[in-house]
């Protein structure tokens, strides 16, 4: 073998290692390229699922009402005291006693017949029989506990829905007591507020027998809106289109979704009257999670589809609650709305 073969050989061997190296690199090259295409492809599935939560309409009555808070006040209450100098001749009444307008109270020694001038309850006695008194001590005091009032404030935005003689429902959550009643006078010419107004009305209540006391905390309902027997759904079934028509969604038979127009009425906030497009006990749709990080081709390619049953499963679930949103699905009596 000549040198020239030599070289040849030798020169050879070189390309074919250097070529080696290259198709190992490319190889190495392929895997990566392949582990990444495939980690991506994983991810624009993950991306693109769409999570449908189901939802059942039912037939139930629905409310709204504007809410606000106040305490109980006396609206009678007098203490009555020694108009001159005296001794007390004789007391007719002990504290917690009922009395009636015009009873006696307390006799002194100058002729002074002290009466009761409502009814009402003997709420303290600082006088007995044989005491010196001096004028304007106090005597006797009458408290009128059964007939109270609840003062509260409404805001700018909401003075107009509300008027005197309004029906409302008091409630005095810590007696266990609900009163229906009126609204019986608004003060529109004296107002609170720095940015906002505040006008105050006010509602007389009857509490007899229900030992209802001052500072007591109460909530004062004024129903708005109510349809009673109608289907209703649960608000966060309803989805909202570009023109703010309403929609929900439902299964088709090959398990897609499609929108399905729906009419709104009567809402509390938590469920809402269906007046057209759906009826009593299907199960619509709403989505719960649609996250894309990519479009056009690869959403198509890749999205996928996901429904959560309802709570309780597919079974027909029931409404929310009558009148006080409490999702009972029973009248509740209490403000908010709902169904049953």
């Amino acid at each position: 073998m000549n040198g020239n073969e030599k070289a040849e050989r030798k020169s050879g061997k070189k390309k074919k290692r250097r070529l080696i190296r290259r198709l190992t690199v490319l190889a190495v090259l392929l895997v990566i390229v392949g582990g990444f295409g495939f980690l991506v492809i994983r991810k624009l599935q993950r991306d693109n699922t769409v999570t449908y939560d189901a939802y059942t309409t039912t037939v139930g009555t629905i409310s709204n009402s504007l809410s606000y808070s106040g305490s109980m006040q006396l609206i009678n209450s007098t203490t009555y005291t020694a108009d001159a100098d005296a001794k007390v001749r004789e007391v007719y009444v002990s504290t917690g006693d009922s009395v009636k307008n015009g009873d006696r109270l307390v006799r002194l020694s100058n002729g002074t017949t002290v009466t009761a001038e409502f009814d009402g309850r003997i709420n303290m006695l600082n006088a007995a029989k044989g005491d010196e008194v001096k004028k304007d001590d106090s005597l006797v005091q009458v408290t009128d506990f059964d007939n109270m009032q609840v003062s509260f404030r409404i805001g700018e935005s909401d003075i107009s829905q509300v008027s005197a003689g309004q029906s409302v429902r008091v409630t005095v959550a810590s007696a266990g007591a609900t009163f229906n009643s009126t609204v019986k006078s608004i003060d529109y010419s004296t107002y609170s507020g720095n940015n906002v107004a505040y006008y105050t009305a006010v509602v007389d209540v009857d509490t007899s027998g229900k030992n209802i006391y001052p500072g007591m905390q109460a909530t004062v309902t004024i129903p708005k809106e109510e349809a009673k027997d109608v289907v209703i759904l649960k608000m966060d079934a309803i989805s909202t289109a570009m023109d703010n028509s309403a929609f929900v969604y439902v299964r088709q038979e090959d398990g897609t979704m499609a929108r399905q127009p729906v009419t709104v009425g009567v809402s509390n906030g938590n469920y809402v009257e269906i007046k057209d497009g759906i009826g009593d006990g299907e199960t619509v749709y709403a989505v719960a999670k649609k996250e894309e990080t990519e479009t056009g081709l690869f959403a198509g390619l890749f999205s996928t589809q996901q429904v959560n049953p309802p709570a309780g499963g597919w079974n027909r679930n029931s409404g929310g609650g009558n009148n006080g949103g409490n999702g009972s699905g029973r009248p509740s009596g209490t403000g908010g709305g709902s169904g049953r």
